[in-house]
């Protein structure tokens, strides 16, 4: 079961949604970035700026141009009608997951570093996620945590 799966809310309502809770709750800049395959949201709260990337369907792809259990194909415009639906559905997800996480920090649930942590753009143009989640991964994989301080190395020399 997909949220919003049959929504009428256009992608645009969406945006406008998002960006009006993000000021509501303190954002003081903004930016939509979109290409073919993913749109990007960014937003910045107390200096810290937030971006999320939203990947998008393919245009191509069967499940728009083929009527299941029909095997018959769509015509253009039913195959973007249907592109178009999974668009918006996939903007109405994300505006429902930033307004829980707003609310979250708004309640005091959650501190805002926290519920946003994977989202934070570092300065280095890379949000936090994309520092840690290799590193996740390839704990995993191998049993063993990197060093905590892997600038200082595994030795220990930086504790003199």
């Amino acid at each position: 079961m997909q949220y919003a799966k049959d929504t009428s809310v256009s992608t645009e309502k969406s945006q406008a949604e998002i960006k009006k809770l993000a000021t509501k709750y303190g954002a003081s800049k903004f930016a939509f970035l979109e290409e073919e395959s993913r749109a990007a949201i960014m937003f910045e709260v107390n200096r810290r700026r937030v971006r999320f990337v939203l990947p998008l369907p393919d245009r191509n792809d069967d499940q728009f141009w083929v009527i299941p259990r029909r095997f018959e194909r769509r015509s253009e415009q039913g195959a973007y009608q249907k592109w178009e639906q999974a668009c918006r559905q996939r903007w109405r997800a994300l505006a429902l997951a930033i307004k829980a996480k707003l609310e979250m920090v708004e309640t005091g649930i959650a501190q805002f570093d926290e519920e946003f942590l994977n989202y934070i753009v570092m300065p280095d143009g890379k949000t936090v996620g994309e520092h840690v989640l290799p590193n996740v991964e390839s704990a995993y994989m191998t049993g063993s945590m990197p060093p905590l301080l892997p600038a200082i190395g595994q030795t220990g020399e930086g504790n003199r």
